[in-house]
C-alpha cells in the first residue's frame, strides 16, 4: 500500500496552522519586550556580543573571560554533542549486548541481564548520575596514586588519562610528581555523565530489542534450523532483521532521550549548553533569550534527529518490501 499524497486543502490548512503560530509567537515576543522596556529591562540577543566574562573549565572550544556570549554558547553546544554522540553510539552498542543476554539459553546470562535491566529503568537517571560522580570524585585514588587500567591509562579522583596526540606527537601518560602527564583527560564530570548516560538508556534499548524480538513467531526460528541453520545463523539472518525493523522506531526515541538528558550534566557540573545559558542568565539577567536559545537549540536537535530516523525507517521498510 501506497500512502495517500497530502491534498491541496490539507496544504492550505497545515500552512495556515503553521502562520497562525508564528504570529501568537511574534506577538508574544513583542509585548513581552514592550513590557520589559517599560520596566527598563533590557532586552533583545545583542549580549550574544559582549564578553562572556566567564570561562568553561573544560571544552573542546577554549572560551576566555574577554570572549563572546555566543562563542560560549557554542563551546557549551560541542560539549553536549561531546557527550550526546559516543553516548549514543556506546548506548546502541550495549543495549544490543545487554538484549541478546536477556533471551540467551545460559540461565545465569539471562538472570544477569534482568537484574542489570530491574536495576538500571528503575533508578531515577538524575540519582544514578549523583552516584557515579561520588564513585569518581570520591572513592577512587588520588592523582598520584592513580589505578593503571592498562599501559597509558589511568583512573584517579582527577579523572581518565588516556593516551593521545600533544605537540611532540603520540604521547603515552605517565605517573609524574603529585599527577599523570601527557596524553588527554577525561574529567570525572564527563566520565560520570557518559557512564550514567549510557548504562540508563542501554538498559532500555535491551528491553526494546528483548520485546522486538520475543514478539517473532517461534515457527520461523525452527524454519531457519530445518533449513540447515546453526542457531546463531537463525538468529542473524532471519530473526534479528525482522526485529530490527520493529525496534528501530523505538530505540531511535531512546537515542533522542539520550540527547535530552544531556541536559541533567548542570546537576554535576559539566559545562554543557543548560550550563552555560545558566551562567549567561546571571551574568546578563536576559532569562527569556537564554533559556529561548536551549529551547531552539534542543529542538533543532530533535526534529534533525527525527528526520534521520523516519529516513531509517522508510529505508528499512522498503528493504522489507523488496
Amino acid at each position: 500500500m501506497h500512502d495517500t499524497p497530502p491534498s491541496t486543502a490539507a496544504r492550505a490548512i497545515q500552512a495556515l496552522i503553521v502562520l497562525a503560530v508564528a504570529g501568537l509567537l511574534a506577538l508574544l515576543a513583542v509585548t513581552a519586550a514592550g513590557h520589559l522596556a517599560q520596566r527598563g529591562i533590557r532586552s533583545g540577543f545583542d549580549f550574544l556580543l559582549e564578553p562572556a566574562g566567564f570561562t568553561l573549565g573544560e571544552s573542546l572550544l577554549p572560551v576566555d573571560a574577554g570572549d563572546s556570549t555566543l562563542r560560549a554558547f557554542v563551546a557549551g553546544l560541542a560539549n553536549t554533542l561531546r557527550l550526546a554522540l559516543p553516548g549514543a553510539a556506546l548506548a546502541f552498542g550495549v543495549g544490543i549486548v545487554v538484549g541478546f543476554g536477556r533471551i540467551a539459553d545460559n540461565p545465569l546470562v539471562r538472570r544477569l541481564a534482568s537484574a542489570y535491566v530491574s536495576a538500571f529503568r528503575n533508578i531515577p537517571l538524575l540519582l544514578q548520575l549523583l552516584a557515579w560522580y561520588f564513585i569518581l570524585t570520591d572513592l577512587l585514588p588520588a592523582a598520584d596514586a592513580a589505578l593503571r587500567l592498562a599501559p597509558g591509562v589511568y583512573l584517579s579522583k582527577s579523572g581518565l588519562a588516556l593516551p593521545w596526540w600533544g605537540e611532540a606527537g603520540f604521547e603515552l601518560p605517565e605517573p609524574a610528581g603529585f599527577g599523570i602527564d601527557g596524553g588527554a583527560r577525561l574529567t570525572p564530570e564527563y566520565l560520570a555523565m557518559l557512564i550514567g548516560l549510557v548504562l540508563y538508556s542501554a538498559a532500555y534499548i535491551a528491553e526494546i530489542l528483548r520485546a522486538a524480538l520475543e514478539a517473532l513467531p517461534p515457527g520461523q526460528r525452527l524454519a531457519a534450523l530445518a533449513t540447515g541453520m546453526t542457531p546463531r545463523q537463525a538468529f542473524r539472518y532471519v530473526l534479528l532483521p525482522q526485529a530490527w525493523r520493529a525496534a528501530l522506531p523505538p530505540v531511535t526515541s531512546q537515542l533522542l532521550n539520550l540527547f535530552k538528558n544531556a541536559s541533567l550534566a548542570v546537576a554535576i557540573g559539566y559545562p554543557d549548553l543548560v550550563s552555560v545559558a545558566g551562567t549567561s542568565l546571571n551574568q546578563t539577567g536576559r532569562a527569556i533569550e537564554c533559556l529561548s536559545i536551549v529551547i531552539a537549540v534542543y529542538l533543532l536537535l530533535s526534529l534533525v534527529a527525527a528526520a534521520i530516523s523516519h529516513r531509517l525507517e522508510r529505508r528499512v521498510l522498503r528493504g522489507s518490501v523488496a
